[in-house]
């Protein structure tokens, strides 16, 4: 089930928040507590008024929520980030803030940006990233109109198919399109043509038209007096009344009555006493059309008598005194963006009922709730991890405690309450080291391995456990003062749940003492590693890359049966690509047999895994490459798994995809063991070990 859906726009004034009011009735239908986040939002020059979307969903449906909580940061703030050049935490703190919401609801209605000002194309690749990062499906809304002038199906098109492209490079699953403000005659010939040529990855899109209607359209006196700072003189009570025409009334009154139609707006100067009290009297006149309202320009007072006489007319239409001349008092009439406002029933009611009528409520509702975006961003990734690790606190050992790189993540990771650590060696030179880099460090526990009071329980355990190998008391407690061994029997011994070195001692150094007692799990034949690959959109599992170096079919079948266990565990949906130089049933040869062979063993070890091979990079993750060699495969075009025939071909592949696409490569994380211990890469970063940690502190949480 998905939990969220992004509704996002190509461009101003389109009519997105009665799409979110829409969208919001039919998901309130069905379900118990749903939220509404806009992640950026550009707040009102008057700061004590809300954001008018937010404002809208949070009234109308009587949300169990805080104003605070339903957005991130204001425009302004995310543009001061760009400025310093901090787009990824603009990411960051959106993801936090929604984050705060996912745990307490069923469901997040997420609106994009508002396409304001002149920050078009960042809003553009924000709202595609954010939707990416909160893996939710896009619900494009656009216009079929610019600026009142309508638009074609052409323009509509391309606007849309443009859009889609866009999100669908940066990863993010498409739900569909709404198409607003085309007139109701256009309605079904618009949509036969959207819907043929709208350009997708996926082919069941929900398109539909959301007519234009006049009543939406339509200011209220209360939108034209806050926009012209007017003093309302009479008629208070009836400022939600909507106008349905405006019109500049400086003729001789005769003339002026000629134009009055139903619902006339009537702006004119104030000391124009003829024209006020002539349009007045058609408000109460049987033959005359009514006017709703006047505005009277140029700042006059109107006469005590003339104000007596108006008083004495019985209920009055809304009159409103502005400051400003005729002409930019209808300039700003003009340029007033029509909103939606909770106490506007009418408004409201039209706009529903036009939703229901015109969208298949029930076939939307259930694709929204279906559809479920299944990539992992790399921000999704890294702050899922730290973020479970805290849920739980492990102890996690650190053996190299010279370090600088140990010491600063170590740091980070006390700081954010990640784990609690342990760090082995020398303590008065690693607290120097500590106090040279001006480290705050004081919750660590730093230990001696000679000087621990559990050296020599270690160097028994040790002996009994390997004394069968011909070793002595005296070769045990010389193995007991490395690191990399007095590390993995404080996980062995249970007093730390994962040990994670290599940044200084090679792979062997800090596996081999795994192996030789922490062992593999029951069932298990061999130990086995992925990388978590973090590009740029995406987050993949690559297996094995460096353990293996030459598995056999039924270890290759092993080695993908773990990964697609360990991407599981980490929330990435496992479909996993068995790789070869040849895609399908074209490929012969020994290598690309023993690639068929291993996919053969590993669906009957886990029949209900997403898995298939052989098959070639390019039909793994590229969906046209997939369409066109492997049209009906599930796996195809949407791999999240990676198996490599050999250590040679993914230690390299990984390696270029790391340097070339500057990826982030986590690992390698080692699976099979009874216990976590993971390798770092020798050129890791304080970043790599601080995600390491949290990934072994994650798998002790999962043994």
């Amino acid at each position: 089930m998905s939990q969220n859906l992004y509704i996002t726009t190509t461009e101003t004034k389109s009519g997105k928040s009665l799409i979110s009011l829409g969208i919001m009735d039919i998901l309130r239908g069905g379900l118990r507590k749903v939220a509404f986040f806009r992640p950026i939002i550009n707040p009102p020059a008057d700061a004590a008024q809300p954001d008018p979307d937010i404002h809208l969903i949070r009234t109308h449906f009587n949300l169990d929520m805080e104003y605070g909580d339903c957005y991130a940061l204001t425009l302004h703030e995310a543009e001061e980030l760009l400025a310093e050049e901090k787009y990824g935490e603009v990411i960051e703190r959106v993801l936090a803030k929604y984050k705060q919401l996912e745990g307490k609801y069923d469901f997040i209605l997420i609106e994009g940006t508002d396409f304001t000002g002149g920050t078009t194309a960042f809003e553009f690749d924000i709202n595609a990233d954010i939707a990416n990062n909160l893996g939710a499906p896009v619900l494009f809304v656009t216009s079929g109109k610019t600026k009142n002038v309508k638009k074609n199906s052409e323009e509509i098109l391309n606007a849309l198919n443009m859009a889609i492209e866009s999100f669908e490079e940066k990863g993010c699953s498409i739900l569909g399109a709404i198409v607003s403000r085309v007139a109701i005659t256009d309605a079904p010939r618009t949509l036969d043509e959207i819907k043929s040529r709208l350009k997708s990855h996926k082919k069941d899109l929900q398109v539909y038209i959301f007519p234009e209607n006049e009543t939406l359209g339509r200011l209220t006196i209360a939108e034209i007096r806050k926009a012209t700072n007017g003093k309302v003189l009479f008629g208070c009570e009836h400022l939600a009344r909507h106008a349905q025409h405006h019109l500049v009334a400086a003729m001789h009154l005769h003339n002026v009555l000629k134009h009055i139609t139903e619902g006339t707006l009537v702006i004119t100067p104030g000391d124009r006493v003829d024209i006020i009290l002539g349009c007045l009297l058609t408000a109460i006149s049987k033959n005359f059309p009514h006017i709703i309202g006047l505005v009277l320009t140029g700042g006059f007072e109107l006469d005590e008598k003339v104000k007596m006489l108006i008083e004495g007319l019985g209920p009055c239409v809304p009159i409103i005194s502005v400051e400003t001349d005729t002409l930019r008092t209808v300039s700003r009439i003009n340029d007033i963006d029509c909103k939606v406002y909770p106490q506007d029933t009418v408004k409201i009611s039209t706009a529903l009922g036009l939703f229901e009528r015109h969208v298949d409520t029930k076939l939307l509702r259930e694709t929204i709730i279906k559809t479920k975006a299944t990539v992992v961003t790399p921000k999704m990734f890294e702050y899922g991890i730290i973020q479970k690790a805290k849920a739980n606190k492990r102890h996690i050992v650190l053996p190299e405690g010279r370090e600088e790189r140990i010491l600063q993540a170590a740091e980070l990771l006390l700081k954010r309450e990640v784990v609690d650590l342990t760090i082995l060696g020398n303590a008065n030179e690693i607290r120097d080291k500590i106090s040279k880099l001006d480290l705050k460090l004081d919750k660590v526990n730093i230990i001696d391995p000679v000087q621990s009071s559990r050296f020599n329980a270690y160097v028994d355990a040790y002996y009994e456990l390997r004394k069968h190998k011909g070793i002595s008391q005296g070769q045990a407690r010389d193995v007991m003062t490395d690191i990399s061994y007095f590390g993995t029997m404080m996980v062995h011994m249970g007093d730390a749940h994962g040990m994670v070195s290599g940044s200084v001692n090679t792979t062997q150094h800090t596996v081999r003492p795994a192996l030789e007692f922490i062992k593999t799990k029951p069932g298990i034949g061999l130990v086995s590693s992925v990388f978590f690959m973090c590009l740029e959109d995406r987050v993949l599992v690559y297996g094995d890359c460096a353990v293996n170096p030459n598995p056999d079919a039924a270890q290759l079948a092993e080695i993908a049966v773990a990964s697609a266990q360990t991407a599981a565990a980490f929330g990435i949906e496992p479909r996993v690509a068995m790789l070869s130089y040849s895609t399908g049933e074209s490929g012969k040869g020994a290598d690309v047999e023993k690639v068929r062979e291993a996919a053969r063993i590993a669906r009957e070890k886990a029949p209900g895994l997403k898995l298939e091979g052989p098959m070639q990079y390019d039909a793994a993750v590229d969906p046209e490459v997939a369409r066109t060699k492997m049209p009906d495969s599930e796996v195809a075009g949407r791999a999240t798994v990676f198996i490599f025939p050999d250590l040679n071909t993914g230690n390299n592949t990984y390696k270029a995809v790391q340097r070339s696409a500057k990826a982030v490569a986590i690992g390698p994380v080692l699976q099979g063991l009874n216990k976590p211990v993971n390798d770092l890469s020798r050129g890791c970063t304080v970043i790599d070990i601080v995600n390491t940690v949290a990934v072994t502190a994650i798998q002790a949480l999962e043994e």
